[in-house]
């Protein structure tokens, strides 16, 4: 019995042995090395680039009062339509104690004129009735009399201007009527009833009291690195995306390169513009994000490989075509000159024809025994 256990573990072990050995052997052969096969095809390559920007109006414009004080009524609303010259805001003056006594004084000096001057008319015509002056000084008498009136309505005018902005011979050109310069959308509102306001002046630029744009002449401003701006020109065509409306696209057109770069982290980037074509899809606003896809480069009805397909090997550019069928199956190397590549796709300009079978990056075949 002590026999045939000896037997039995000597034929586990022969048998374990054994496998170990076919199973190493089995690992330690080489495995077959199998190809993507791809096909040389007659199609486009677009070389494109994306840039990020923004949506902005072309003309923004600040209104600002031509008088200071404070802002005693508010017509409009951010978002609101105005015509050029309509009331967006109405100031009440807080004169300046200068200037208003400066008129008041001028009023009563006026006044003082005016009746000296009434005076010598009174006296200058009751001589011309009795025909002891001459008509050249009665006429100098009365002219008089009637400058000395117009001055005292000026003064009078100019007082209610300094004192409450406004007078009788102006009230519908009024400087406390705060007007829009431009028709287009009220943006922004920045000031409340109530808040001071001053004109701006040569130390100040002045309160804004409204941002007004015109909302339908809209352009998209990005900018570019310098290794793809020189493949722009004025005039070419884009395709802008806004990621607050979706599913929608808009078509614009380049209308400006900054001659000069500015740094963007550590790198040279130049400003561009296009305008931005809405045609009536959807309501855009100013500020949205906005990027700009651009066709740097095309070629259209060429044959193309993928990318994956091309092998460089010094100065030589070379692709490896299929030859044969099943184990008669090989690839022959042939050079070929490439041309535009959109990082996926490359343009075969000479070497290969359409139809070809090209090979593409190896695949190790799984072994199942």
């Amino acid at each position: 019995m002590r026999r045939y256990s000896k037997l039995i573990v000597a034929a586990l072990v022969a048998v374990a042995f054994i496998g170990t050995f076919v199973f190493l052997y089995q690992k330690s052969r080489p495995k077959p090395v199998v190809y993507t096969e791809l096909k040389a095809t007659v199609g486009d390559i677009r070389k494109t680039t994306i840039v990020t920007g923004k949506i902005e109006p072309r003309d923004e414009v600040s209104v600002k009062p031509q008088i200071s004080g404070i802002i005693s009524q508010i017509m409009k609303e951010p978002g609101d339509r105005v015509e050029a010259g309509e009331v967006i805001a109405k100031v009440k003056v807080i004169p300046d104690m200068s200037q208003l006594s400066s008129a008041q004084s001028r009023v009563r000096l006026a006044e003082i004129n005016l009746k000296q001057a009434t005076t010598d008319f009174g006296r200058e015509k009751a001589l011309y009735e009795r025909r002891l002056v001459s008509d050249d000084e009665y006429d100098k008498v009365r002219q008089a009399m009637e400058q000395a009136r117009e001055e005292k309505a000026a003064a009078e005018d100019a007082l209610q201007v300094v004192r409450d902005g406004i007078s009788r011979s102006n009230a519908n050109a009024s400087s406390t009527l705060i007007r829009s310069t431009i028709s287009g959308i009220i943006l922004d509102i920045p000031v409340k009833v109530g808040n001071s306001v001053i004109l701006s002046n040569t130390f100040n630029d002045g309160t804004t009291i409204a941002m007004v744009a015109d909302m339908g002449d809209l352009i998209f401003r990005g900018n570019v690195d310098e290794t793809e701006v020189g493949r722009l020109a004025v005039g070419k065509h884009m395709k802008i995306t806004v990621g607050a409306l979706e599913n929608l696209s808009f078509d614009a057109v380049l209308e400006y390169i900054s001659p000069k770069a500015v740094e963007n982290n550590g790198a040279n980037q130049f400003e561009i513009k296009a305008a931005v074509r809405l045609d009536g899809k959807g309501r855009m606003r100013s500020g949205y994000s906005a990027n700009a896809e651009i066709v740097l480069d095309e070629a259209r009805h060429v044959l193309t490989v993928p990318e994956s397909a091309i092998e460089f090997k010094g100065d030589s550019t070379l692709v490896y075509v299929a030859r044969g069928e099943g184990k008669e199956r090989q690839y022959v190397s042939r050079s070929v000159t490439t041309g535009l590549s959109d990082g996926v796709k490359i343009e075969v300009k000479s070497g290969l024809k359409a139809g070809d079978i090209v090979r593409g990056p190896q695949q190790v075949a799984s072994d199942d025994n």
